[in-house]
């Protein structure tokens, strides 16, 4: 489920208007990638995924490499910390 719900992350924060330019914070990403998934649903973001790999597959490819970077920031800063 876990990475049901990563990838649901990554392709809502794919089809946000969050630039890497921006350098966004942890708190931006989350609250793109919530406006993203309650604005077009799952489906909806995977479909703006799948056009633009169809339509710009090289752009495509580097967001996403910058969307799988963020995400696995965030991710670390949520792991529990073991002791």
């Amino acid at each position: 489920m876990i990475s049901t719900v990563k990838d649901l992350a990554a392709e809502a924060l794919f089809v946000s208007y969050l630039q890497p330019s921006q350098s966004p914070n942890r708190a931006a990403l989350e609250e793109a990638i919530t406006t993203m998934i309650l604005r077009y649903g799952s489906d909806g973001c995977a479909a703006g995924v799948a056009v633009e790999f169809g339509d710009h597959p090289d752009c495509a490819v580097q967001r996403m490499a910058w969307v799988q970077e963020e995400l696995a920031e965030v991710l670390a800063l949520r792991a529990p910390v073991l002791r």
